[in-house]
């Protein structure tokens, strides 16, 4: 922060500390301004929903009944690459997001972080911050906290004018993200809560942690407003704040209505009825409630994150999280649920709700749409330019966010039986012989070990690896990409490699209608990988649901929008293609499939994300 900057901060602080909250704590009770009050609040993430659709589904949430949006801010949504200033124009214009809600009547609770979870990729952390080495991320060391710094000083100034004490509708800010579930730092928290005060900061703080004692003893502080995240068991956790929080409301500032998806497992639900049952209990001992999710939306691009339980667990692109508002915005039946009970905590009559909410949206008819195979896979991904080192680069080494990396390198194979191993593989190779595809590598699908016959000659070995999202939470956030520990052929390892990085999100449409048509006379890729392309025709732009029959796993665009990823273990089946992405005329979808390519794609009526199970809440 230059000197000029400084001052005029610190005459902004002084001005900003003679301002109260809006919200208080008198007597056990919550207070907005003099009259008591309780936080019916919704979860909707700017970053999850196509800008063009802000207005409409705030809309939705407001008719629920909520007085109260919350939301995440993403700190690598707004600064993804490194010495680049944040942006907060477009779509990540938070400011509209927020201003929208305060048009609709809503306060706004902001969560900045910086760590927010959300499945999420890395959490919200830029790939460049996590990469840094040495650094220990959400703690006091300086490396962290001084990065966070520098973004705060870019963050708040466009979020502390929209406060309430200044006529915004910023009720609150979240400090950290349920850290108790991470780390005991309580200075780092201080620091966290100090950093937001000194920059604007004037509207209530508080924490969010799990919903027991274990939590509470890492990621509560004493003097600041301690909240809960939870699905269930909410009376037994009420209880719990009593004993160690007394003089506080509860306020269940997460709980969890619903949950999100993991490719290869199963799609998960929740009873409406049930879950509105929760919350009943929570209001009838008088305490708050926001809906995570109240609207999941979508992880667009590649922007879902990971867990990790033994083995990575990769986010499926959408977010619906069997919320209340489904990601396309159809009202659920726990969306009426959840409007009932929050009606009857306000005291509000509960009228019919407007015809433009009931109205389903406009959905492109179901068809089936031939494709036309365009470039292969290899011919792509060798066209890129080479970085040369001795050890393979990992994706951070390289610059690379998301997206491929392809590594080559010459060996030698024994004439005989052998075994290529990949060590520290994240997250999942595809891997070629001299351009002869040789098997999949992925910890999850039995091991990081090919096994094939040699000749004793020279081959070229290509290693193509996919980043299917920074893992989110937990010990291994922060966690690289790419080949970490080198490539053995048996016990030798394989030394002078090129990589070309592929940043599959800075294709644009020309750049795709380019990849149309195959352009290379090299050796057939027997992987059945490469581009595909459909057209098909609309009066007027409407959402669509995507299906990929008879395909393995890839990349999927619609009009140059990069929707996410597909994979045909599912559960996901359909990709949901907003209304404002297409448009009248010629619309045109195109694939990069990396396993086994389909004749067809489908466009349907309604979303399909798989066969249900019920989340242990």
């Amino acid at each position: 922060m230059s000197r000029a900057s400084g001052i005029a901060a610190r005459g902004s602080l002084a001005a900003a500390e003679s301002r109260e909250p809006t919200l208080g704590i008198r007597r056990g009770q919550l207070f907005r301004g003099e009259n008591k009050h309780r936080i019916l609040a919704g979860a909707i993430h700017y970053f999850r929903v196509h800008p063009e659709q802000w207005e409409d589904r705030i809309a939705r949430l407001a008719a629920m009944g909520a007085n109260t949006l919350d939301t995440y801010i993403a700190w690598n949504f707004h600064q993804p690459k490194s010495g680049q200033a944040p942006d907060f124009s477009g779509w990540r214009d938070v400011g509209r997001f927020i201003r929208l809600a305060q048009r609709a009547g809503l306060d706004v609770i902001v969560r900045p972080g910086p760590y927010i979870c959300a499945e999420w990729d890395n959490g919200g952390f830029p790939s460049w911050l996590t990469a840094a080495p040495g650094i220990g991320l959400r703690c006091s060391e300086p490396v962290f906290s001084s990065a966070v710094e520098t973004w705060f000083d870019q963050l708040l100034p466009e979020l502390a004018p929209l406060q309430a004490s200044q006529g915004g509708p910023i009720i609150a800010f979240q400090v950290e993200n349920e850290y108790g579930s991470y780390g005991d730092d309580r200075e780092y928290l201080r620091w966290n809560r100090q950093a937001l005060q000194e920059r604007g900061v004037t509207e209530m703080l508080f924490t969010a942690d799990g919903g027991t004692d274990y939590f509470l003893d890492g990621g509560a502080l004493p003097d600041t407003w301690a909240t809960a995240t939870l699905g269930s068991r909410s009376d037994e956790a009420i209880e719990t704040w009593k004993r160690r929080r007394p003089g506080e409301p509860f306020f269940n500032v997460e709980f969890w209505n619903g949950w999100f998806d993991h490719w290869t497992e199963h799609h998960h639900t929740r009873d409406a009825a049930e879950a509105a049952g929760e919350v009943r209990t929570m209001l009838a001992l008088d305490a708050s409630v926001c809906l995570y999710m109240a609207h999941g939306g979508t992880n667009f691009g590649l922007r879902s994150g990971c867990n990790y339980d033994r083995v990575l667990q990769p986010t499926v692109t959408s977010y619906d999280s069997d919320a209340p508002i489904a990601e396309d915005g159809t009202l659920t039946e726990k969306y009426h649920a959840m409007r009932a009970e929050y009606h009857a905590a306000a005291g509000k009559e509960l009228k019919p709700l407007p015809d433009e909410l009931l109205k389903p949206a406009a959905v492109v008819p179901h068809q089936e749409l031939a494709v036309r195979h365009g470039a292969q896979l290899l011919d792509f991904v060798r066209s890129h330019q080479a970085v040369n080192s001795v050890r393979p680069l990992s994706f951070e080494q390289l610059g690379l966010d998301r997206g491929l990396v392809l590594y080559s390198a010459s060996a030698v194979l024994p004439a005989a039986e052998t075994t290529i191993t990949i060590r520290g593989l994240h997250d999942r190779a595809y891997l070629w012989v001299d351009g002869v595809f040789a098997g999949v590598l992925d910890d999850a699908q039995g091991g990081e070990v090919v096994r094939l016959m040699g000749t004793g000659r020279p081959v070229k070995l290509e290693v193509l690896v996919e980043n299917q999202g920074r893992i989110n939470y937990g010990p291994l956030l922060g966690q690289g990409k790419g080949i970490l520990g080198g490539v053995l052929v048996g016990r030798r390892y394989v030394f002078h490699w090129e990589q070309r990085t592929v940043p599959l999100e800075d294709l644009d449409e020309d750049r795709l209608k380019g990849l149309s048509s195959p352009t290379s006379t090299a050796v057939a890729d027997t992987s059945g990988s490469g581009f595909a392309t459909a057209e098909f025709h609309l009066e007027a732009p409407a959402d669509a649901h995507l299906a990929l029959p008879g395909f393995g796993k890839g990349f999927a665009w619609a009009n140059g929008f990069l929707l996410g990823r597909y994979w045909e273990t599912g559960p996901q089946v359909t990709l949901y293609v907003p209304a404002p992405v297409l448009r009248p005329g010629t619309n045109r979808i195109t694939v990069l499939e990396l396993e086994r390519l389909g004749t067809a794609l489908e466009l349907r009526d309604r979303p399909d994300l798989g066969p249900a199970a019920s989340p242990a809440a």
